[in-house]
């Protein structure tokens, strides 16, 4: 077994609330004017309702549900991307979300920018930025590309970038959201390949994707969530079939 007994994360009772607007509102003065006599009406809808699992360090923790069940918005949540109404997460090491690849571009700016850019957002200093700017360019396979404003790539070239950055270092915790469904079909299998090698490392991971049988074959255990909740946590291979057959 190659996870340990040691948690590197603990989600305990984490509730998730938006306020969705009930009516429709056509421009900002009407807005303004609604709220300043408190006339908006607002119904409250919970994205996750009480949801308590935790994760051993080396383990790969799958996420499954059906469209609109909470599973991105959990993984931002412990990302630290978004705060849980309540709640809390409790995380022992260092993550790197695959998520939003890209999210702190700057269209503007070239390749080449958004590389230190992106890095600095994500921690890194310049002198380390250098030494694997070679690095990030040949994995990425944007030489031609690195000094055109980032607003004339494609979403699969950003997404190269973006994921070329994001795994410069093999973190203790990885968080994966379908970022193997972006770009050509090699470059999907250097994915696979990198990810493997996190995995291989020791590196926790927790994987979302809409191809269930990549979640059972890749996946220790796995977390259902249903509209919100927790509807099962356990083997990867019982769970996946069980949801494959399941009608709601």
């Amino acid at each position: 077994m190659r996870c340990s007994n040691e948690k590197i994360i603990e989600v305990k009772n984490v509730s998730m609330k938006f306020n969705l607007s009930k009516e429709k509102i056509d421009n900002l003065k009407e807005y303004i004017v609604k709220l300043v006599k408190r006339q908006l009406l607002f119904q409250e809808f919970y994205a996750l309702k009480d949801v308590n699992f935790s994760v051993k360090k080396g383990e790969i923790l799958g996420i499954i549900g059906l469209n609109g069940a909470g599973k991105s918005t959990l993984l931002k949540i412990i990302a630290g991307v978004l705060k849980p109404s309540e709640g809390v997460v409790n995380i022992n090491g260092t993550v790197a979300p695959l998520i939003e690849l890209g999210a702190g571009f700057d269209p503007n700016m070239t390749g080449r920018e958004n590389i230190f850019l992106n890095g600095a957002i994500l921690g890194y200093n310049q002198n380390f930025m250098e030494d694997k700017f070679d690095e990030i360019i040949e994995f990425s396979q944007l030489q031609e590309f690195i000094d055109v404003p980032l607003k004339n790539y494609s979403s699969g070239m950003k997404a190269r970038l973006g994921f070329s950055i994001a795994t410069l270092l093999n973190p203790d915790i990885l968080i994966v959201d379908e970022v193997l469904s972006v770009g050509d079909f090699k470059f999907q299998r250097k994915c696979e390949e990198r990810i493997k090698d996190m995995i291989n490392s020791g590196t926790t991971v927790l994987f979302v994707s809409h191809s269930i049988n990549k979640v059972e074959s890749l996946c220790d255990r796995v977390v259902w969530l249903e509209k919100g909740k927790v509807k099962a946590i356990g083997n990867s291979i019982e769970l996946c079939n069980k949801f494959k057959n399941y009608k709601e």
